[in-house]
């Protein structure tokens, strides 16, 4: 199984990205061990996990949600977890 998932920092910086194994690749993010989020900053959280049963669909899932029309699901699929953590 690949998980599609949406990490943010502190400074409210996302990233999209997939694995097969959620656990290693956050710390790895959190560890400054990903060069994509090095130059970000951490910490980073999940705030948003989907499943793919293989790697084809989750790299197709993954590249649709770092387009403008993902990114806006994205935001509408989360519209009441950001108004949260926006107060």
């Amino acid at each position: 199984m690949f998980f599609i998932y949406v990490i943010r920092n502190t400074k409210n910086n996302w990233y999209i990205g997939y694995t097969h194994n959620l656990k290693i690749r956050l710390k790895q993010h959190n560890q400054n061990e990903s060069y994509t989020t090095k130059r970000l900053g951490g910490p980073w959280k999940i705030i948003y996990i989907e499943g793919c049963l293989n790697e084809y669909d989750a790299k197709k899932r993954e590249r649709f949600l770092k387009t403008t029309h993902g990114y806006a699901f994205l935001k509408n699929r989360l519209k009441y977890f950001l108004s949260q953590t926006n107060q």
